[in-house]
């Protein structure tokens, strides 16, 4: 069993690092052909760093545990909030960040419409084609937002991390090429591990995605806030979340159910999907009233998680 714990760490780091890399390789890739870099930031970076969650979503249907791409979903919407927000504000506390109110009211109805869905489960390809129009409607309207501000936000490389319009076209491809096989290598061992240790302690692959799965996942999220919290921007840290959030539950199921139908687990309709709607609720104060998120608030987003945890587990 130690070995599965171990292969399941190690397919974890590999989708990691695979995610990183092609996001490097197509926003460069992006950038060299011309397409401007406002939008690469909105569609090509937004796709590749939900690489992960996706490639495991995929994979998990392919491999015959759905469960796993639901609970994977739901759960790092979860951790998103009070894990991924929760120890950055632990450590160095969040400031108060700027108006987020839309991009926050989007996450709220990409949530409800999720959760609707799911009660006339199980989720099938009609299901995703919604989702999907949703996400459309999203990016169309921020793509307009950001087009309207565009003398607040310039259109160059310089916004994009790792962005470099000069790169090589031999490191683009090397990128491109590591990332689009490393992510199905990653997926494969991280859900073959994750289902075997299910197995082994009897635990159903929705739990699974639920907490192991989907805390591996958020990592990346949380390593951006916690930088972002040391370094005092706090609109980094809240906007990284609501992005995820919102793409997780559109982008990420929305395609996961053209390849297979997704069963609901009763457990996730009558206590998780709840439970991810209040963690994002109680960040209403902070985004309406811009009010900052201090180590108090950290120390409680952060107990919250650890006490849903535990009621999985048991």
């Amino acid at each position: 069993m130690a070995d599965e714990f171990g292969f399941a760490i190690l397919g974890l780091v590999i989708l990691l690092l695979a995610g990183d890399v092609l996001v490097k390789g197509a926003v460069n890739l992006a950038l060299r052909l011309g397409i401007p870099a406002l939008i690469v930031s909105l569609t090509i970076v937004a796709f590749g760093t939900s690489a992960p969650e996706l490639l495991i979503s995929v994979q998990s249907i392919l491999e015959g545990v759905p469960g796993l791409a639901l609970g994977n979903v739901v759960g790092s919407n979860t951790a998103n909030v009070l894990l991924v927000l929760g120890v950055p504000a632990l450590l160095a506390g969040l400031g108060a960040t700027s108006d987020t109110r839309r991009e926050f009211v989007f996450m709220l109805g990409a949530s409800a419409l999720f959760i609707i869905l799911c009660f006339f489960g199980p989720l099938t390809w009609w299901h995703g084609l919604i989702l999907l129009a949703g996400l459309a409607i999203m990016l169309g309207d921020a793509v307009r937002s950001a087009k309207a501000h565009r003398d607040a936000c310039a259109d160059d490389a310089d916004e994009l991390e790792e962005a470099d319009p000069n790169m090589e076209w031999w490191k683009i491809a090397t990128y491109l090429v590591l990332g689009m096989v490393g992510l199905p290598l990653g997926a494969n061992l991280l859900i073959d591990s994750a289902t075997e240790i299910a197995t082994a302690y009897g635990i159903s692959d929705t739990v699974i995605g639920l907490t192991l799965v989907a805390v591996g996942t958020s990592l990346p999220e949380l390593a951006t806030t916690v930088m972002a919290a040391f370094r005092r921007q706090a609109d980094v840290a809240i906007g990284n979340v609501i992005g995820s959030n919102v793409f997780n539950l559109l982008a990420i199921i929305g395609i996961a159910t053209l390849v297979g139908p997704i069963p609901v687990d009763p457990g996730i309709l009558q206590f998780d999907l709840w439970v991810m709607l209040a963690a994002s609720l109680v960040l209403i104060p902070f985004v309406f009233k811009q009010l900052p998120m201090g180590r108090g608030v950290g120390l409680a987003f952060s107990a919250l998680y650890a006490g849903y945890i535990v009621i999985l587990l048991i």
